[in-house]
């Protein structure tokens, strides 16, 4: 048999397994691997996009917490599963863009090694403060900082999560030098926050809404390229710093290597699942912005991100732990 020959015999054979198996896919139940504990916001959204795809698709979507080391434990499980569509993960922006920037070495790439199935939203960080400091917005704060360097400090919910990285961020375009002080964790940032222990705070702004709408905290701006529909009259800090976003994107991933044809489905079935009054309410109730993006747009982001990042770790000097 030429090779020719054995060449055109293969493509044949692609072309017409592949629709195949799309038309078949799913013929069993469908692992999903959430890198996070339970109860988290990329849980909550991975638990409530996977019951749609059950729904839609007519087999279970099985979630699975493998949490650790940042998201990589259960990042990595995914990455080498097998690629045939059985295995889906849902991860953010920490897992899959700043980890890359901070560590080392990872356990895996995430350009290449993940076939990238779909975007689902984002949400974006927020600067606040207590009410008592004498900034109101993004300006003053500047000026604040710039008039006692080195003496106003940030706290974030971990190094490597992506308040840390919007710090980072945040001093180089403003030209501020802020103390970072790292926490494991939001809950005992806020806490030292309104005890008044540090400066500002950079969180994941659905975790400081009802603080804020209580007056115990002041919301300086959100760090999203447009303003929050949660908070509509909030500025964002790009409309003092022309180009400043940082937000933490979700996004839905499958092994390497998975057949375009059951890429494509899964894509698809996401787009429509996002689309689901009862999936935007629970979403919104998140504070996540819905925004789908094709399967290209999705590794497009995930490219840039990265890159941007790690020029942000670069200039900062910030490492993971």
């Amino acid at each position: 048999m030429s090779r020719r020959f054995r060449f055109a015999l293969a493509s044949l054979l692609f072309t017409i397994v592949l629709p195949a198996l799309s038309q078949t896919y799913p013929a069993k139940s469908i692992r999903l691997i959430v890198p996070w504990p339970p109860t988290g916001t990329v849980d909550i959204l991975g638990r409530t996009i996977g019951q749609k795809l059950a729904d839609n698709m007519g087999q279970p979507v099985v979630v699975e917490n493998r949490a650790g080391a940042n998201g990589m434990i259960g990042s990595e499980a995914a990455a080498k599963a097998p690629a045939d569509g059985y295995t889906i993960v849902v991860d953010n922006i920490t897992g899959h863009a700043i980890n890359a920037t901070l560590q080392a070495k990872m356990p895996f790439d995430s350009l290449r090694d993940f076939a990238h199935v779909s975007l689902i939203g984002w949400v974006p960080d927020g600067i606040v403060s207590l009410p008592s400091l004498p900034a109101r917005n993004v300006a003053e704060l500047i000026a604040l900082a710039k008039s006692q360097p080195g003496k106003l400090t940030y706290a974030s919910f971990g190094v490597g999560s992506s308040g840390h990285l919007a710090g980072e961020l945040f001093k180089m375009m403003a030209g501020a030098d802020l103390l970072h002080i790292p926490y494991k964790g939001g809950q005992p940032a806020i806490a030292d926050l309104l005890a008044g222990q540090v400066s500002i705070y950079f969180p994941v702004l659905p975790s400081v809404v009802s603080l804020v709408k209580a007056d115990r905290l002041r919301l300086l701006a959100v760090t999203g390229t447009k303003r929050s529909s949660a908070m509509p009259d909030v500025p964002t800090v790009a409309e003092t710093l022309p180009g400043f976003e940082a937000i933490n994107w979700f996004g839905l991933m499958a092994p390497a290597g998975t057949p375009r044809e059951i890429v494509d489905r899964l894509h698809a079935e996401t787009e429509k699942a996002l689309q689901a009054p009862d999936v935007r309410q629970k979403l919104a109730g998140l504070g996540v912005e819905i925004q789908p993006g094709t399967p290209q747009e999705f590794y497009s982001m995930l490219k840039s991100e990265t890159e941007k990042w790690a020029k942000v770790a670069k200039v900062s000097g910030a490492r993971a732990e």
